[in-house]
């Protein structure tokens, strides 16, 4: 009842549980689902997000009955990925030095809160000051972890959230720069139209794209059992050493070549070479236009209908729970008529 509801309310566009457990009392189709069930956002906040493993087997389920249907062609995808806002504030970033100040204030609030009963306050209220005060003392532990990650991997001036650990101040698509998360999708389909399914799903903090087609495209095997025949990506995407995994594992790569690369006279490996040269063909740039078409529509959808254009969630796997949901009920919103059929 509870993945029924989300799901419903995903495909209208609703991604928040208060909003859905106010609409179990107010909204007929909602109550429907219900029945003569109370649903608490209490208990849609948790299940949303505590149920990553039966979440990816479900979507690798929904694509295996698309594909035994014969509705979904891995002939050709296309893969992109869309920022959104994380569920953090940007002054939520500090530096080592500031979190270490946050750790002692935190740890001497923890202290003041155990010790101070306050008899005016009932023993559910202190039980709940004293659990958000060991949280805050939690995630100021988390953001320090995450400054000394940064820090190791070579990063200058790294910053941690005490909000969300896991968040990056990343570029969005109107060009500003906000705390957010990367969700990498790969969509099959016809340039022509019909049904777009999402094959692969990929959920990072890590603003930019390049790298992602190798773990794509396992993920994507993972999910359907099969690579795509072609894989279209832009020149964000163009990392040699993915490349030349691709054309190992069988893929055709359709892959914008950068402008930086257009005329570089550095020796690469032959299937780097390969790619550039095919990119200059009619029949690679005629291919290649089907990109925007496949991919960009369902990040569009994703934002824009699904309720995912930001994440109240904290935490990647969290985030990666919500994309999961987003992209089922994209594919079940996609083929519905053929699927009852």
């Amino acid at each position: 009842m509870l993945l029924t509801l989300w799901l419903y309310a995903i495909s209208t566009g609703i991604g928040s549980a208060r909003e859905i457990a106010r609409r179990t009392k107010s909204d007929d189709a909602f109550r429907w689902i219900v029945g003569d069930k109370e649903v608490g956002h209490s208990a849609l906040s948790a299940f949303r997000v505590g149920h990553g493993t039966a979440l990816e087997k479900l979507m690798t389920d929904v694509l295996g009955v698309l594909l035994h249907k014969g509705l979904v062609s891995l002939d050709r995808a296309a893969q992109d990925g869309t920022r959104v806002r994380a569920s953090a504030s940007a002054p939520s970033f500090r530096r080592e030095a500031t979190l270490i100040d946050c750790r002692e204030q935190a740890a001497l609030h923890v202290k003041a809160v155990l010790a101070d009963p306050d008899p005016g306050a009932s023993e559910g209220e202190r039980q709940a000051r004293i659990a958000g005060a060991l949280d805050y003392q939690k995630r100021v532990e988390a953001a320090i972890a995450t400054v000394q990650t940064l820090r190791d991997e070579g990063k200058e001036d790294p910053r941690g959230s005490t909000t969300d650990a896991d968040a990056r101040v990343m570029k969005m698509p109107d060009g500003g720069f906000r705390p957010g998360y990367n969700i990498q999708l790969a969509t099959a389909g016809s340039e022509l139209g019909g049904a777009r399914t999402i094959v692969g799903l990929l959920v990072t903090n890590t603003g930019s794209d390049m790298g992602s087609v190798t773990p794509m495209l396992e993920n994507i095997k993972v999910r359907t059992g099969q690579l795509p025949g072609q894989l279209l990506a832009d020149a964000n995407h163009a990392k040699h050493s993915c490349i030349e995994a691709a054309t190992a594992a069988g893929v055709e790569v359709l892959i914008a070549v950068p402008k930086r690369e257009q005329c570089a006279t550095k020796p690469v490996s032959p299937e780097v070479d390969a790619w550039r040269e095919r990119m200059k063909t009619e029949q690679a740039k005629r291919a290649y236009r089907a990109r925007a078409a496949l991919c960009e529509l369902s990040n569009a959808h994703l934002k824009c209908h699904h309720g995912i254009d930001s994440v109240l969630v904290r935490g990647l796997e969290k985030v990666a729970c919500v994309a999961l949901l987003g992209a089922i009920a994209a594919n079940i919103l996609a083929h519905a008529n053929a699927w009852i059929a």
